[in-house]
């Protein structure tokens, strides 16, 4: 049995998709928040799930509030630390601390329109497929070692908010499906590459090509 810690800010709706796909082999130790008001802790009440916040409001800087946060998680000594809409730029001294155990899901096909406002820059450039990407969190912000990734369309009469939508569909099928494989043993992170048992490694950060979950 594999524990994992689910890192949120908000509604946390991919901690939501992970605890309903209900996972052999995943046990959610917890789920932590940097807001105290964040929607998604009432939901991990609801399931019984142990729940923590760390406001980063009360700590001087970023490094003092992952040091924070590093000890409510190793608390529970997780196999992996999924960040699920978890809205704080991470110190390297942090991600180094689990690397190989840090997974996070973006809203686009990485390494494209990394950031914020993805779906917004997605249709102000033009590009005809969008989606989103599972990867090993690194030093350098959304460009970690892709495990996989979901193409989505984009339409015509596409808005933001409809575009979002449907990667939001993907992200809750692919963020479980890595789980999956994690619990099985099938995925880690080998001398910088993701590596599927049974399979060939993949190529490291962002030079992977876009691939369909």
């Amino acid at each position: 049995m594999k524990s994992i810690v689910i890192l949120i800010s908000g509604r946390g709706s991919n901690m939501e998709a992970i605890v309903r796909a209900g996972l052999d082999g995943v046990r959610v130790a917890a789920v932590i928040s940097n807001r105290p008001d964040a929607a998604g802790l009432a939901f991990a009440r609801a399931h019984g799930i142990p729940v923590a916040v760390v406001d980063h409001k009360a700590y001087p800087d970023r490094a003092a509030f992952d040091a924070a946060l590093a000890e409510v998680i190793d608390a529970h000594t997780p196999d992996l630390v999924v960040l699920a809409g978890f809205m704080r730029v991470l110190t390297e001294t942090f991600v180094r601390r689990y690397e190989g155990r840090l997974l996070n899901i973006h809203p686009s096909l990485l390494p494209a329109f990394p950031g914020l406002h993805t779906h917004r820059r997605a249709l102000e450039a033009g590009v005809k497929v969008h989606g989103a990407t599972v990867h090993f969190v690194t030093a350098d912000l959304d460009c970690g070692p892709i495990v996989v990734q979901a193409v989505v369309p984009v339409l015509a009469d596409d808005d933001e908010a409809a575009l979002a939508a449907r990667v939001l569909a993907q992200e809750h099928r692919i963020y479980p499906q890595a789980l999956r494989w994690f619990a099985a043993g099938r995925l880690s992170l080998e001398a910088g590459r993701v590596r599927l048992r049974d399979e060939p490694a993949t190529s490291a950060g962002c030079v992977v090509p876009p691939v369909e979950g």
